[in-house]
């Protein structure tokens, strides 16, 4: 994931993490990933008081957007379910499902949604986003 990350990042992309779970939850998860401190200023929540309805609404990741300076439709959601990849498309983002979690990738799939395994992929695939 961190290597995945470097290179989106080296690339010149924006970065940030928009989550469902409460930002008590993400520092928690963030925290045993080694990757808090890296997205630190830049993680948001549904529980953020600018987010009115969480996934599979689009507020929480507009809300993103809008906070990193980043149109929309310039956005790409990595997301592991399907409320997720719902909420990127209502949002007017560019949705990829990550099946190598536990939500097998039919779940996911869908038009516009390029579903993806290994996170060894995933710089290639934003990268290479119009």
């Amino acid at each position: 994931m961190e290597r995945a990350i470097d290179a989106i990042e080296q690339a010149g992309i924006a970065t940030c993490v928009a989550s469902s779970g409460s930002h008590q939850k993400m520092a928690l998860t963030l925290g045993k990933t080694g990757l808090l401190d890296r997205f630190r200023g830049r993680i948001y929540s549904a529980t953020d008081p600018d987010v009115a309805v969480g996934k599979p609404a689009p507020d929480l990741f507009l809300h993103a957007a809008e906070r990193i300076g980043v149109p929309p439709t310039r956005c790409a959601v990595i997301e592991d379910s399907p409320h997720g990849i719902a909420a990127a498309i209502a949002a007017g983002m560019t949705p990829y499902g990550f099946s190598g979690s536990v939500i097998p990738a039919s779940r996911l799939a869908g038009d516009g949604v390029t579903v993806f395994e290994s996170m060894a992929d995933l710089p290639e695939l934003v990268i290479a986003q119009p």
